[in-house]
């Protein structure tokens, strides 16, 4: 008989891994999945019970992953690659997983989605403001994806959008360090700390805030061009230079359901001391 886990991760990078880790510290039973074979010692010495599950190979082991989804409750970790087909493969493997999931015992899904999902308004960006994306980009992949695991009556599902991810190994003076005539100098900046990421997710778990949506950014928004001068100084690399530009498309998402339905502070909340 196969044992049931408390949660599964499907996702154990740089998001699921600590939140896993921090899981069976608190005493949860944790499955946990990876497409890297090599990965999975390490995942077992954490205490996860590892799995290597890949929905892009066309001979997915079935078994493999119904044993994966033996729990109670499934967090859903996977970033679309956009690049290469404009994220059909993406949708595909959400396809594939909705299938095993209709015979799998999970009843409830925590979906790590993005607040890219939202159009540039111009203003403050609220999880209501999801409406435009409906009306104006129904075939926005990330809305796809979302109605999938929403749209059910087999399980309850909570969506967290998490802004830019900022921590660990993704360091942001990294990301623009050295480019030149960058967009958009003035918008603001939506990020979020992986301190932050987890910290939510594992509330949102322990709370049992089932069947919401949530927006999840640092309280502060500094420019795009002040922040991410300071984060390439900050690891010693060229700053990049910013166009000159008359108008700025931007949204700036605010978070102030989640902090208040979960009474959390952030621990990060200003991304100029990310650094």
């Amino acid at each position: 008989m196969i044992e049931m886990a408390d949660i599964s991760i499907m996702g154990c990078g740089w998001l699921g891994l600590p939140l896993a880790e921090r899981l069976v510290q608190a005493g949860y039973r944790v499955n946990g999945s990876t497409t890297s074979p090599e990965k999975l010692p390490m995942l077992q010495q954490q205490g996860i019970r590892p799995f290597c599950i890949n929905l892009q190979e066309e001979q997915y082991d079935k078994e493999v992953l119904m044993t994966f989804l033996q729990a109670k409750v499934l967090v859903l970790n996977i970033p679309p690659r956009l690049r290469a087909d404009g994220g059909e493969a993406y949708l595909g493997q959400m396809h594939l997983l909705l299938k095993a999931l209709r015979n799998a015992p999970v009843n409830r899904i925590l979906f790590v989605s993005s607040t890219a999902i939202y159009l540039d308004l111009n203003r403050i960006v609220t999880e209501e403001d999801i409406v435009f994306t409906k009306e104006q980009q129904p075939g926005n992949l990330l809305l796809q994806a979302e109605n999938l695991f929403c749209e059910r009556e087999d399980w309850i599902t909570t969506v967290v959008r998490f802004g830019g991810l900022v921590g660990g190994s993704r360091q942001p003076g990294r990301f623009m360090a050295g480019k030149k005539n960058v967009p958009n100098g003035d918008a603001p900046v939506n990020l979020i700390h992986l301190d932050d990421c987890v910290a939510i997710l594992e509330r949102l778990l322990t709370q049992q805030q089932w069947g919401q949506v949530y927006n999840a950014c640092a309280d502060e928004h500094p420019l795009r061009k002040t922040f991410y001068t300071k984060a390439a100084e900050a690891l010693g690399l060229e700053p990049p230079e910013f166009a000159d530009m008359e108008k700025t498309a931007f949204k700036l998402i605010k978070s102030q359901k989640l902090k208040d339905d979960l009474a959390y502070a952030f621990i990060h909340p200003d991304p100029m001391a990310f650094f």
